[in-house]
């Protein structure tokens, strides 16, 4: 007979075995495996099993130091053998998370172990009602409040409570290792851009201007919900990880700073967490669209290698994939050390392997649309190796006999005889022709199209990720655990060539050897060969002053770009008395060098002085045959390399952090159950440095000889000063989860209900003092119906560089539609579509010290349905939930473009915006004016502007997620998951300057066809579609694994491209897909060894059109890609 504790034992042994059983009864589990475990101790026995098994077993190492386990040698099943194992020992199954299993000691009075259905990987119970990965279905085991805590809870973001439930209250998106397999992403960029949630990527790499003021090479950001870059927090197992360091342009025309997606190592994620709505109270204050936990592999024992090559299907884009995981548990199974690595290689991709890409003049690829002829599709560049170029003013007319070779303001320009109106050919095949060189008329076939020569979509890449992360347990109660990574990226592309600014004048004086109206004896007493003759010149000469000219002589620039990060991290983690404890320390660093060629003003303003042939020569033209392709008259190589200079920008962005963490998941109890609680302290440091070149930042100057002004020595750049900053930010908070109802109470309606109440304070060293609160609650009307929601503040600071920098000059192409208005009258264009005003426009923009922090209000509320199957039939769930995020304060600027929009409007009342600084006025363009009204403007040089507040805004939208997973079947199982994002409103209260452009559009005093930034109903704007959604699909059958992906991106408005009646151009929706098939063997020599062969984009889809040739914000310039992988565990 046996006694009590004999009895609870014999029950708790046996629980366990079918407990186990249950456990590993998933489709790749449910097979037996052979394992060869020889006698042992116990603990050794567990970190074999863990290897053989692919599973992960925490327990504590002194609750079986003395006891040994039999020899198992045979095919069984995990459980089985898990059971066996565990025989002899006090241990028991604590719970099971994905691939996790937590032992716990065995306590006497514990109630019976309940078992809940969930998937692989996926977060505890109070999350598995979120949107979770579609992976093979296990056993999560929950221990009752009696039981042992396990020795790591896992915490899913949303809470920092450990075990506690008030996640359910939250909308979380957990992507585990099988979706993420599915959507065939290699680099963060792609992973992310997979997610409906996430909005356009600003931060890409196929976005490579000709300057280094935006972030180049190997970058991807984090845009959730499309509230602008820099208001998602992202973290690295919990914790914050440093900002990319080079900043880049909002929509709102701002410098801001995001998280490099692709520094994140894909082959080492465990699970990507994003909590979508606002998490300022729990993580930070800047947390105003909400967090992304990025969660790496940990406590590996084994190792899983992989290589892959794909390429995009008839281009030379090809890639190179080697990833490997390597983990060990010793010193008994208190001690692991998980280190990952991977390599990727990618070639880069070229204009002139797509259609869509292989010129800058897209005309004919809207033939067919209502769009179909406008001039404004024709991107050419109008900065040509044909110069352009002026006498002084003062001078008049340049002429030879009653031949007039200027215009009367003294502009000029050089084109091939080939082309109308040539005044005097100078040989060769050129000649000379009076006035601006008219690149939207007559001599448009000069635009230079640089996409046709070939310029880099996609640059050349080399990736390398590592990372090592571990832990110690010092004792049954005490954990050390560290992490450190490291991470490079270099690329190599290639961009149009360098150009000249309006705002930078180059003088050619009399003295250089090529100058048409130069000097007619030199210094050194030798004719001038190159002087046109016969000329009213005088004999001294006249200068010159360029004003367009591209340089293609020296080719493209050559962009290489160097990311590095850095993090080291640690800490200790702990339970004393009922209370979990973790503190930790961390350093992160990183940095980019981005190194392009220029051009030395100084040293070409030395060139241009000689009197002899190897000065610069502006004068030859470009390709006679083919004048809009390149430059067949080049000057040497010689004098090119003269005058070559490498510009380099270093950027420096660095983050320290200390926390202290303290949790209970059982305060006190109530009638409901046990309320949560969790508290904390964090300091961090933030530095930010921009160290721009010598020849940028104004330590050496260029001074122009014939006005003496001076600027910076690099020919298409403007003076940027260095920027440098650093912040000081201490924060504390406090979180309760507090148990309301519970099933047990019995009460109508209300099965369950509980919240999560949420308060942060943090002092910023230069913001002063902030606080911030949230609440969150669900409710259960019963079993698998529930309903939440929450409520939230946040605060967002600007950015060290927002309010340290002296002067932000940047160059954007902008239209000048005073400009276009006076050829619209003239008749010289039937519409604003056709108007080829635009030029490289320069931009001056101060920081503002006084700038206030912006602000933000969240809400969300929503539902989850588990509705009931028939057995057999597997779970299925639901949930939608609608959000909103109004903001206030945001920082932004009015803009270049509705500047020029301002001076436009103005100008029909006689007057003109101070803001808008011109040149003056030349006969020419008195000339361009004449017969329409209008008050003459000369060309522009800059525009002045300011970083400001702005007016508040308004998005909200509704999320849609479908889990459907079967149980297995004789034809195999499947795993269905729809993650859908709607758009409903996202709208910017406009500005005054703003309201007043808006307004002078609708009443017609300026014209439909302007393009009106910043303000208004900014939803398919550019981008921001109504619909986004991506599926998955993963059948399994034995050792075959068939999965399949697709994602659908709605359509937008391109306001780049407008009609006569306002109508902007519209960019197709469009949907993809992924496949993939995969095949495990597992007997032989290839035991542990699997093949995969996949295609991303199926149908081979070209990015829906726009007047840019396509969107990268939306879209990846790829065409279909297929790819084999080859992977093996041991």
């Amino acid at each position: 007979m046996f006694d009590r504790s004999g009895r609870a034992s014999l029950i708790a042994q046996a629980s366990s075995f079918v407990i186990a059983t249950a456990i590993f009864t998933g489709p790749a589990l449910a097979q037996e495996t052979r394992f060869n475990i020889p006698a042992q101790p116990v603990g050794s026995a567990l970190q074999e099993f863990s290897k053989q098994s692919g599973y992960r077993v925490l327990f504590p190492p002194k609750s079986v130091s003395t006891a040994t386990s039999p020899a198992i040698v045979g095919r069984f099943s995990t459980g089985t053998v898990l059971h066996m194992l565990l025989k002899d020992t006090p241990l028991t199954i604590a719970s099971i998370n994905g691939k996790v299993v937590a032992l716990a000691v065995r306590q006497p009075t514990a109630s019976a172990v309940r078992t809940n259905l969930v998937r692989t990987g996926q977060a505890p119970r109070f999350v598995a009602q979120n949107t979770a990965p579609p992976a093979p279905a296990t056993v999560q085991v929950e221990a009752q409040p009696e039981d042992n805590t396990p020795p790591d809870d896992i915490v899913v973001v949303g809470s920092q409570i450990k075990g506690a439930k008030v996640n359910a209250a939250l909308p979380v998106t957990v992507i585990g290792t099988a979706e993420i397999e599915a959507t065939g992403a290699v680099s963060g960029d792609e992973l992310f851009r997979s997610v409906p949630q996430f909005g356009d990527v600003t931060f890409n790499s196929s976005y490579i201007p000709g300057s280094s003021n935006s972030a180049r090479g190997d970058v991807g950001s984090v845009n959730l919900r499309n509230l602008g870059i820099g208001n998602t927090l992202v973290l690295l197992n919990g914790r914050r990880v440093v900002t990319h360091p080079t900043s880049q342009a909002n929509t709102q025309l701002v410098p801001v700073l995001s998280y490099n997606t692709n520094a994140i190592p894909i082959n080492g994620l465990e699970r990507l967490e994003v909590l979508r709505d606002g998490a300022a109270a729990i993580y930070g204050a800047d947390a105003v669209a909400g967090v992304v936990n990025t969660v790496l592999k940990t406590d590996f024992d084994g190792g899983d290698m992989s290589l892959q090559y794909g390429g995009g299907e008839g281009t030379g884009f090809r890639e190179f994939n080697a990833n490997g995981v390597f983990g060990k548990n010793f010193a008994e199974g208190r001690a692991n050390i998980t280190v990952f690595a991977s390599y990727d290689h990618g070639t880069g991709l070229d204009t002139t392997e797509q259609s869509y890409t292989a010129s800058s003049n897209r005309t004919a690829l809207f033939a067919g649309t209502r769009f179909e002829g406008a001039t404004s599709l024709d991107a050419r560049s109008a900065s040509t190796p044909w110069a352009s170029a002026q006498t002084p003013a003062s001078f008049g007319t340049v002429r030879r006999g009653t031949l007039a070779l200027t215009s009367a303001s003294g502009l000029f320009h050089i084109q091939p005889t080939t082309n109308a109106s040539c005044q005097l050919g100078v040989g060769n095949g050129l000649c000379i022709d009076d006035g601006a060189i008219a690149t939207a008329g007559a001599d448009r076939n000069l635009r230079q199209d640089t996409a046709a020569v070939g310029t880099s979509v996609l640059p050349r890449l080399d990736r390398v990720n590592l990372f090592a992360s571990g832990h110690y347990d010092i004792d049954d109660s005490t954990t050390m655990f560290f992490e450190g990574g490291y991470y490079l990226g270099k690329t190599h592309a290639e961009q149009s060539p360098i150009a000249t600014l309006t705002s930078i004048p180059i003088t050619i004086p009399t003295s250089n050897y090529w100058n048409p109206f130069g000097a007619a004896v030199f210094a050194n007493g030798t004719v001038n060969p190159n002087r046109v003759a016969g000329t009213n010149v005088p004999a001294a000469g006249l200068p010159v002053t360029l004003r367009s000219y591209a340089f293609t002589d020296f080719g493209n620039i050559n962009v290489d770009v160097k990311n590095q990060q850095f993090r080291g991290l640690l800490g200790f983690r702990g339970e004393h008395n009922g209370w979990n404890w973790e503190s930790a320390m961390s350093y992160s660093e990183a940095t980019v060098r981005d190194v392009s060629d220029n051009i030395s003003l100084t040293a070409l303003a030395a060139s241009l002085a000689k009197s002899t042939p190897d000065a610069y020569n502006f004068f030859n033209g470009g390709t006679l045959d083919n004048p809009s392709l390149g430059d067949a008259t080049p000057n040497s190589a010689a004098v090119i390399d003269g005058l070559r200079q490498k510009l380099v920008r270093y950027t420096k962005s660095t983050l320290g952090t200390f926390d202290f963490r303290l949790s209970r998941r059982d305060l006190v109890s109530l009638p409901g159950g046990n309320v949560g609680f969790a508290a904390g302290i964090e300091a961090r440091r933030e530095t930010q440095l921009d160290d721009r070149d010598a020849r940028i930042d104004g330590t050496i100057t260029y001074t122009d000889p014939l006005t003496r002004a001076t600027y910076g020595d690099f020919v298409n750049s403007s003076v940027n000063p260095d920027t440098q900053g650093h912040r000081e930010v201490f924060a504390a908070y406090g979180e309760l989860a507090i148990p309301a109802v519970s099933p047990e109470m019995g009460v109508p309606l209300i099965r369950n209900l509980e919240f999560q109440v949420a308060g942060r304070f943090e002092r910023y060293s230069d913001f002063g003092d902030i606080a911030v609160p949230k609440v969150a609650g669900a409710w259960d009307l019963f079993k698998g119906v529930r309903v939440r929601g929450s409520w939230a503040k946040s605060f967002r600071a600007p950015n060290l560089e927002q309010t340290n920098a002296a002067l932000v000059t940047r160059s954007n192409t902008r239209t000048d539609y005073s400009f276009c208005e006076a050829d619209l009258r003239a008749a010289r264009i039937t519409s604003f579509a056709n108007c080829a005003r635009s030029q490289l426009t320069t931009a001056q923009r101060a920081g503002n010290p006084d700038l206030n922090p912006e602000r933000a209000n969240t809400i969300s509320f929503g539902t989850v349905l588990e509705p009931p199957l028939p057995t057999g039939f597997g779970n299925l769930t639901l949930t939608g939930d609608y959000w909103q995020v109004k903001q206030t304060g945001l920082v932004g600027i009015f803009g270049e473009g509705n500047a020029l929009i301002l001076d436009y409007l103005l100008r029909q009342n006689g007057q003109t915006n101070p803001n808008v600084v011109r040149a003056a006025v030349t006969s020419d363009d008195i000339a361009a004016f004449a017969g329409t009204g209008l008050t003459p403007a000369g060309q522009v040089l800059f525009v002045k502007d300011q970083y400001v507040n702005l007016l508040p805004q308004t998005v909200r939208g509704l999320d849609l997620n479908l889990i459907y997973r079967t149980p297995e079947t004789s034809v195999g199982r499947f795993n269905l998951s729809v993650n859908v994002a709607h758009l409903l409103k996202f709208y910017q209260d406009p500005s005054p300057g703003i309201a007043e452009l808006l307004a002078a559009r609708d009443a017609g005093t300026i014209n439909a066809g302007t393009t009106i930034t910043g303000g208004g109903d900014l939803k398919r704007q550019n981008g921001r579609p109504a619909w986004k959604w991506s599926g998955s699909l993963t059948w399994s059958l034995g050792n075959v694994t068939v999965g399949g992906f697709t994602s659908y991106i709605g359509s937008v408005e391109d306001t780049g491209l407008i009609d006569s009646a306002g109508a902007p151009w519209v960019v197709d929706d469009q949907i993809t897909g992924n496949l993939y098939v995969d095949y495990r063997f597992s007997k032989g020599a290839l035991d542990g060894t699997s093949v995969r062969v996949g295609v991303r984009n199926l149908t081979d889809e070209k990015p829906s059109l726009s007047s840019d040739g396509y969107l990268g914000t939306l879209y990846t310039p790829v065409a279909r890609y297929w790819y084999a992988n080859i992977r093996h565990k041991f």
